[in-house]
């Protein structure tokens, strides 16, 4: 089922694999379904490469479950592509690290050239604070049970590898026979959900990932630093946490109504109890390993008096361990750190109170109960071991606790407002809060936060949309009280856009107990999101505001002097496209770097991604060295989510490299690029260039969204009303009370419908015009020097230039000639028309032959792809077609209650659907 027939070059062994697994597919096809499926698919793939009109044709002819079947195939052999890929570039990076070093090493090797003290190094490293964060938005098509088949399918491959490394030429006949088992298990499991997650499944979905994190690939990297580090003279305490991990699953109640306080507490649950799992895993090789007699070593006295005090208070330790390891001191103590671990799960399960000495409430004392252990092999004769095993339990422990990852709570600024209106009714002070201008607003609130009085009662009457707001905060304080503070740390206020909608959050968790202003305490940290362009051109004020409020700035001195700012990459693309979002981004760093500087505050920034280049997506590491100087003194977040997480982290190799790969990048941003590394008059003259070219995308892309013809447009031309029964995410793909128009669409859904037409403008529109005025302006010289010379701007146009190739007008045009009426194609026209202004434009700045010129592996890798999508395609159109003719599009959005999708209420034309979708976003790598 594949023509790769090229035997040599850098990718020929991928090429193999692929053609390999391909071969196997059509096997599977024969064996489950007959041959002549099998001879469908070839015909259809030859077709397409001959006479394109034919094969639309006689797609257009098929029946349903024929086609069903076919894009089937075709999904499958996408999927099986990008697993053999990902084995692939693993493979590549191990040979790399072992001939060039890992990222680490690189950017350790960029610092001591530069000549950087050792004490600058130690102090970039206190600072060094990483975390990927997981969201549950839902861009991720592939179910758990094809992902799982998916990685025993690398795990085949990867294994024959190692086996020929070991044992000389493989036999492949016992991994063709697994593969071939995996393939079959694999056409027969359903691809499509039958129902829509909820978060606590959502929340599984997370914790796979994080559990794998946990055994293998964060280990390693955390040693790896280390060791890094003291290559650099720098020694590391096992206890730091420069690596940690997020998650918004459970606490994410923007627009998504399933999340409640008891979805909080629940999430929280089951991370705790794989967090447990995860950690008693890791004491029983403790256990196995150090096994260190006080009859040959003397042992500290601070670990003998605690493990006498342990041993005093777990009687459930029992008293064949107390005997067999009673001259094993180490063992003896991990044993009573599993008794502990033991009776926290049965505290958490029961509800009962902290019973400190007898289980953890957070991971402070478990932590605590390590160090005892370390440092007293330091101290008597097993400093290898202190360094080696102990301090990697330490490291792992210390980065994900026993909450594995902490959660974020986000929730819209007008939900605040809302329960503060009723508060603010019931005192009979202020009757019009809903009505009063920003500024008056503000200075309400700031004199709120700074009085002593309680504004509230338990008795205080609220409506249930408000009660379910401000019951959120309470929630926050019982989970601390229940896990440990770390559980929670940040609240982020959704569509910010004046220093108001911050202190409508705080002053509502003062009332919860979270806050008090005059004590110092703060239990958690607010952060506003910055989700527009004119919000994120204002964020310099909105922080310079807020800090200079002396109750605020309190709160952030109690928080250590840290202000953590979100930037929202997703909602500023949609609303401004591209070309402005990225720009407006930017320039907010650099504002928001400098007030921060000047109220003596480390800035942390929360970096919104999603996994296109059109919510922000691309290369992480190129992302990084990108921003603005002096923004990344070692803390940031950034948001994953959907296909990325499983592309990044479902192989333990890939996912060693992801988490490096970061924590290189900002370790070296941090200490390398703390100034410009451009004249000050180069740097202007670029921001004024690129200020034209942002001014004329800007333009050119509202010339697209403000079309009063483009709702109509979109969803005519783009398969978007069948995104909510692919049951991929619990929140809804549109915000409440909204309507029928583009306004409430969120970011995701905006992105699918885009790229699965072939059409992606949010990767690119605009971008030409922006060149093309900068051209006439006289300035091309400085966008070629920009491009050589300006991170920024070469990551820019690399990322453009990458969704200008995913880009088929052609196929977008069979979407567009069936699906949309006459009138609406001059919107067609317009987006052909600046895709070639853009393609020229990029490649007369870049100075370039073809788009991809310089990544020739990858221009071959899409044209493959497109080789198999376009069948994709022709059969996505032509069953939409039939699809709205029958009326099914508007049955299919029946829903349960709560606005769920109901079970079992797709058509067999449906699910054919639906599969083509799912084969598009495999083909693409990305669904939204």
């Amino acid at each position: 089922m594949t023509d790769l027939h090229e035997s040599s070059g850098p990718d020929a062994a991928l090429r193999a694999d692929i053609r390999r697994l391909g071969t196997l597919l059509g096997q599977t096809l024969a064996r489950q379904e007959g041959p002549p499926l099998l001879d469908l698919v070839e015909e259809i793939r030859a077709l397409v490469r001959s006479d394109a009109e034919a094969a639309a044709t006689r797609l257009a002819g098929m029946d349903v479950t024929t086609g069903t079947k076919l894009a089937r195939a075709f999904s499958t052999y996408f999927h099986l592509a990008n697993i053999t890929e990902q084995v692939h570039r693993a493979r590549d990076l191990r040979r790399q690290r072992a001939t060039q070093g890992g990222w680490l090493d690189q950017a350790a090797k960029l610092i001591a050239e530069r000549g950087v003290p050792a004490e600058e190094i130690a102090a970039a490293a206190r600072r060094l604070a990483v975390r990927p964060v997981f969201t549950a938005h839902p861009t991720e098509a592939a179910r758990r049970s094809i992902l799982s088949k998916l990685r025993a399918v690398a795990d085949e491959l990867d294994a024959e590898t190692a086996n020929a490394v070991l044992y000389g030429a493989s036999d492949e006949g016992p991994t063709n026979r697994r593969l071939a088992e995996l393939l079959d298990l694999l056409w027969q499991t359903d691809e499509l959900r039958l129902d829509r997650p909820d978060p606590t499944d959502e929340a599984r979905n997370a914790i796979y990932y994080l559990r794998d994190l946990y055994a293998a690939a964060t280990p390693q990297v955390l040693d790896d630093l280390a060791d890094t580090l003291r290559g650099l003279g720098v020694e590391t305490s096992p206890t730091a946490r420069p690596l940690t991990f997020g998650t918004w699953i459970g606490g994410d109640r923007d627009g998504n109504p399933f999340v409640t306080p008891l979805v909080t507490r629940d999430v929280l649950l089951i991370q705790y109890e794989h967090g447990i799992q995860a950690t008693e895993a890791a004491l029983e090789g403790l256990i196995s390993e150090v096994s260190v007699s006080r009859r040959l070593r003397a042992v500290s006295l601070d670990l003998s008096a605690s493990l006498a005090t342990d041993l005093d208070a777990l009687p459930e330790v029992s008293a064949r361990f107390r005997r067999t390891n009673a001259e094993e001191p180490y063992r003896l103590k991990a044993r009573c750190i599993k008794a502990k671990l033991a009776n926290t799960r049965l505290r958490l399960s029961r509800g009962t109170p902290h019973v400190p000495g007898r289980d953890y409430r957070g991971s402070a004392e478990l932590i605590a109960d390590l160090e005892l252990m370390r440092a007293s092999l330091a101290r008597n004769s097993g400093q290898l071991t202190a360094i080696g095993r102990l301090a990697t339990a330490i490291r792992t422990v210390s980065a994900f606790g026993l909450h594995l990852a902490t959660m974020d709570v986000r929730e819209h600024a007008e939900a605040h407002h809302g329960v503060l209106a009723q508060f603010y009714s019931q005192v009979g002070e202020v009757t019009d809060y809903s009505t009063m201008p920003r500024g008056e607003r503000t200075k309400l609130l700031a004199e709120e936060l700074a009085g002593r009085r309680p504004l509230s009662t338990v008795d205080t009457p609220l409506t249930e949309a408000a009660r379910k707001t401000f019951n959120v905060f309470g929630t926050i304080r019982e989970v601390q009280e229940r896990f440990g503070v770390e559980v929670i740390e940040s609240y982020i206020i959704s569509m910010t856009m004046g220093a108001d909608d911050v202190l409508a959050a705080v002053v509502l968790a003062r009332e919860a107990g979270l806050i008090d202003v005059h004590s110092g305490r703060a239990r958690i940290g607010f952060v506003p999101l910055l989700e527009t362009p004119a919000e994120l051109n204002a964020g310099g004020e909105l922080l310079d505001e807020l800090l200079s409020m002396p109750a605020y700035r309190a709160i952030v001195a109690a928080r250590g002097h840290v202000q953590e700012v979100m930037l929202g990459y997703s909602d500023s693309n949609k609303e401004a496209g591209i070309t402005t979002s990225q720009w407006s981004i930017h320039k907010a760093q650099r504002a928001l770097r400098d007030v921060a500087a000047r109220h003596g505050v480390r800035l942390r920034l929360f970096h919104g991604r999603g996994g296109t280049v059109g919510r922000g997506g691309g290369p992480t590491h190129e992302a990084i060295l990108a921003q603005p100087y002096g923004t990344l003194d070692g803390a940031i977040k950034v948001t994953e989510q959907g296909e990325v997480i499983s592309d990044k982290y479902t192989l333990p190799s890939l996912a060693r490299e992801n988490l490096e790969l970061t924590l290189a990048a900002v370790l070296q941003s941090a200490l390398l690029h703390t100034t410009p590394r451009q004249p000050a008059e180069m740097l202007e003259r670029w921001n004024e260039t690129m200020e034209l070219v942002s001014d004329a995308a800007f333009r050119q892309y509202r010339s697209l969204v403000e079309n009063p013809d483009l709702p109509a447009y979109f969803w005519a031309s783009t398969p978007t009303e069948l995104l909510g029964a692919l049951n991929i995410g619990s929140r809804p793909a549109k915000r409440p009370n909204t309507g029928a128009g583009l306004s409430g669409l969120r970011a995701i859904p905006w992105v699918f419908g885009w790229t699965q037409t072939r059409q992606i403008v949010p990767g690119w529109f605009g971008v030409g015009t922006g060149l093309a005025a900068a051209r006439e302006a006289g300035l091309s010289d400085v966008l070629a020097e920009m491009h050589r010379n300006w991170h920024f701007f070469g990551t820019f146009l690399s990322n453009v230039e990458m969704m200008l190739t995913k880009t088929d007008l052609n196929i977008a045009r069979r979407y567009v000639q069936t699906l949309v009426p006459k009138p609406l194609h001059p919107i067609f026209e317009k987006i052909e028309e600046e895709y070639e202004r853009t393609k020229s434009e990029v490649l007369a700045v870049t100075a370039s032959p073809a788009l991809l010129e310089n990544s020739p592996v990858l221009q071959r890798t899409l044209a493959v792809r497109d080789t198999y999508l376009e069948p994709l395609h022709h059969l996505q159109v032509a069953l939409l077609r039939q699809y709205r003719d029958s009326g099914a599009a508007g049955r299919a959005v029946a829903t349960a209650p709560g606005g769920r999708r109901a079970p079992g209420d797709g058509t067999a034309l449906e699910r054919a659907l639906l599969t083509t979708v799912n084969g598009i976003a495999a083909g693409m790598r990305n669904t939204g």
